[in-house]
């Protein structure tokens, strides 16, 4: 038995079943058993691997597209560059790579990262030597002024809570103890009063008994936060992530231990544990907020927009054949529609009026707001 399976089975006992966004705070961050509280879950060696791992290009392309924003805007100095969630930074250490050459863009640049992992800092820190970087917990917390944000395999790893459609209604899938009290399993409760009416103004037109519906007030906070500050001081934001266009329903809770499908309510804080993203959702509470969205865009699109073949092939002419066929291999993997390509979706946030930036169609999403 894991500690955290012991102290989360003994809260259940005190307290009762606790929501599925507790539960996965808890797996994911808690600060000594949580699954980035001492581990390296990136990379080759690590449980999943993401775009920044596999290619320098990606994060070389974001920070170029960062760039291209700062130019739009009409090159303001100083800007935040900031990241959620940026994993060892080795998307940021391209990023800024790729940057540097920008006229007057590195000199504009203030970085902040968003990182609740002490142990990920750490990492963070050693691969951005030379680099002034202030670290915060929090998106909130970051200095007001213009901003350009990259949010790369952040949203999927915010907490949701899972709902399951009964004849009289929605009722909340909560994690409780089994019969043997060791186990954890699903049981069903009311939803409470804001989150009821909060699945009422949601359309799950054809949802039928036993049907699940999910949602991310986090992400719906972050998305938010994001417009907020762009519609006031200007700047762009980028989010990309495996989701959907919403509102669906479904059961995208899933964990990855060894690098394989594990059942996420075994063995809490010994395993990645995500859900899909609603990008429709995300796009929503944007606009509820004041500001502009573009996309999604599938990921495949959205790279090929920004130049990734050309890139490849460029870096594939001084390649020996290995290098070259490792080249072949991660564009495959990032643009391939049976690989991230469709999947992953690019989601870009600005003030209203503004450009529309690389990547996306030229006429941006319609305003709902």
């Amino acid at each position: 038995m894991t500690s955290l399976r012991a102290l989360l089975r003994d809260r259940i006992r005190e307290a009762g079943p606790i929501t599925l966004a507790d539960y996965m705070g808890a797996a994911l961050l808690h600060p000594k058993h949580g699954y980035y509280a001492s581990r390296d879950p990136f990379g080759a060696r690590g449980d999943f691997v993401t775009a920044p791992e596999i290619s320098q290009v990606f994060g070389e392309l974001l920070g170029l597209w960062c760039a291209d924003c700062w130019a739009r805007l009409g090159a303001p100095d100083p800007i935040v560059l900031t990241e959620l969630g940026p994993g060892r930074g080795t998307l940021m250490a391209d990023a800024l790579h790729a940057a540097a050459v920008v006229p007057g863009f590195p000199g504009a640049l203030r970085v902040h990262l968003v990182e609740a992992s002490a142990h990920l800092a750490a990492q963070q820190r050693a691969a951005l030597p030379g680099i002034e970087v202030v670290w915060h917990e929090r998106l909130e917390d970051l200095p007001e002024g213009p901003m350009l944000l990259l949010a790369n395999e952040f949203l999927d790893a915010l907490p949701i809570r899972q709902f399951e459609r009964r004849a009289e209604g929605w009722a909340e899938r909560r994690v409780g103890l089994s019969e043997n009290g060791q186990s954890f399993q699903f049981v069903l409760d009311d939803p409470p009063d804001d989150l009821a009416a909060d699945l009422g103004s949601l359309s799950f037109p054809d949802a039928g008994p036993g049907e699940i519906a999910e949602i991310c007030p986090r992400a719906r906070e972050v998305a938010s936060e994001i417009a907020r500050r762009v519609s006031r001081f200007g700047g762009a934001a980028l989010m990309i992530d495996y989701g959907y266009e919403g509102p669906l329903t479904g059961d995208s809770f899933q964990a990855i231990r060894d690098g394989a499908p594990a059942d996420p309510l075994d063995g809490p804080g010994s395993a990645d544990i995500s859900a899909h993203v609603d990008f429709s959702a995300l796009a929503q509470a944007a606009h509820d907020a004041g500001a502009w969205t573009h996309g999604p865009v599938p990921q495949g699109i959205f790279l090929r927009a920004l130049g990734l073949e050309a890139r490849i092939e460029a870096l594939g002419k001084t390649a020996d054949a290995n290098q070259a066929r490792a080249l072949a291999a991660a564009f495959e993997r990032l643009v391939s529609p049976d690989q991230m390509g469709r999947l992953f979706r690019c989601l870009a946030v600005t003030e209203r009026a503004q450009f529309v930036p690389a990547g996306f169609p030229i006429h941006p999403a319609p305003d709902s707001g």
